[in-house]
């Protein structure tokens, strides 16, 4: 990964001009209050690091570590600094002084080989049950006692066949009910790529999808020999792990890119990746960064594509007012790969506001606090924190439902949620969609 390394943090932190806007949005500031462990903190050692002032001692690694890459200072800064960028890169840079966990190791390992994490997997759901019960939603497992390492919290459940193993890779759904005959233009067929969450844990996202395809008459090719985005790898350092990703996953899509009219993307922090990191990760690699770009006009968020490119919120207007019962009530949470890298979050709450109440939390786009997979293991205190704030902040709304279009935001407030004994209950976007169809059905 040579053309990762001398990178240049002097040239941000030199253009960084203290101002402090980031400070009130930071998600680690917001929960420390500690300088150092924020925006213009980080940018600040990373330039000292570069001049030689400090070394990158386990001190500094555990500081850069703190970081949960929710860009909610880029989007903030009035220079646009690319802070996330900048702790990307350290992390790669720690990553090759200290070495990767064993733990880490093994799951990005597993990430790469398809076959070995669908093997892993059904021992989970095998084992599960001898430490775990489902919650009364059936989304999620809570540990039958306190377990080592992961105390008591709460996970995705696991299934016991994977999303892309239960269906047949081509499904047609081009003959289809009246929905397809108003205006959708025909025909129409979209891959999927669920990611690992949807994939294994939040089965139902995927089945969602289905139901919605469907009822719209497009058809759908199940990407089976899609692997995982690498945002994991990403955010903790494995490049080498990435690479070998990205490189799979260009391929695999230049094989079918030609025969679909979009690849839909259900998940924030893999729609993030696959549109925009990719290319930037490839940003010396000038060929492979052109094949990207080439492949990216047909890539979308799945609501993005639903809502601007079919007549899915006609219908489920028509519906309503077909209907006329009372809506349910929702609050949404932007998950911040969305809102904030993509600039999505009008399309869901666009499709959800035709058949539910939407009731604003305080601040829907903070940062739920998931963090990624250092911040998850290694740093959970910190995790716990903010979804603390968070889940607080969606209990005060008194909503039903509380929606994200991202599998790592659901696990992570799942678990808050569950931890502030609130009893509210959490599904994706498309789950409630698919909800309200099934019942007109």
């Amino acid at each position: 990964m040579a053309h990762f390394e001398n990178y240049d943090y002097l040239k941000t932190s030199n253009a960084c001009v203290k101002c402090g806007k980031c400070l009130p949005d930071c998600t680690i500031f917001g929960i420390n209050g500690d300088e150092a462990t924020s925006p213009r903190g980080f940018i600040d050692i990373l330039g000292a690091y570069q001049r030689g002032e400090i070394p990158l001692d386990r001190d500094t690694k555990n500081i850069l570590e703190t970081c949960f890459l929710c860009t909610t200072c880029v989007s903030v800064c009035p220079n646009s600094l690319p802070t996330d960028t900048l702790i990307e890169n350290i992390r790669y840079e720690i990553a090759q002084k200290y070495g990767i966990a064993w733990f880490k190791r093994i799951f990005f390992y597993f990430l790469k080989h398809r076959k070995i994490m669908d093997f892993g997997f059904k021992l989970g759901a095998i084992f599960a049950p001898l430490f775990y019960q489902k919650t009364k939603d059936g989304n999620s497992i809570k540990p039958h006692f306190t377990l080592p390492f992961v105390q008591r919290r709460v996970f995705g459940a696991i299934a016991k066949q994977s999303f892309l193993n239960s269906h047949p890779e081509e499904i047609n759904f081009s003959k289809s009910d009246d929905v397809s005959k108003k205006g959708i233009s025909q025909p129409t067929k979209v891959a999927i790529f669920i990611g690992c969450l949807g994939n294994y844990n939040y089965k139902n996202v995927g089945e969602s999808l289905l139901v919605i395809l469907e009822k719209l008459g497009i058809s759908a090719k199940i990407a089976k020999g899609q692997k995982c985005c690498g945002a994991p790898a990403y955010f903790t350092g494995d490049f080498a792990s990435v690479d070998a990703l990205i490189r799979y996953n260009v391929e695999y899509f230049e094989s079918f890119i030609d025969t679909i009219d979009a690849i839909l993307i259900p998940e924030a922090t893999c729609g993030a990746m696959v549109l925009e990191d990719w290319k930037h990760f490839m940003e010396k690699d000038l060929e492979l960064k052109q094949r990207i770009e080439k492949l990216l006009p047909k890539i979308y968020m799945a609501t993005k594509y639903l809502e601007s490119k079919t007549n899915l919120v006609e219908y489920l207007n028509a519906l309503q007012k077909n209907r006329g019962d009372k809506k349910q009530t929702l609050t949404y949470h932007d998950p911040c790969h969305a809102k904030k890298v993509l600039g999505i979050y009008k399309e869901p709450r666009k499709l959800l506001e035709q058949n539910y109440q939407l009731i604003e939390m305080e601040d829907s786009s903070s940062c739920c606090g998931f963090g990624g997979v250092t911040i998850q293991t290694e740093r959970f205190e910190l995790a716990s924190k903010v979804g603390s704030k968070k889940a607080k902040m969606i209990q005060k709304t008194q909503a039903n439902f509380v929606a994200a279009e991202c599998s790592a935001c659901r696990m992570q407030l799942s678990n808050a949620l569950h931890q502030e004994q609130a009893n509210i209950v959490f599904l994706h976007p498309l789950e409630l969609i698919a909800k309200v169809i099934q019942k007109d059905n």
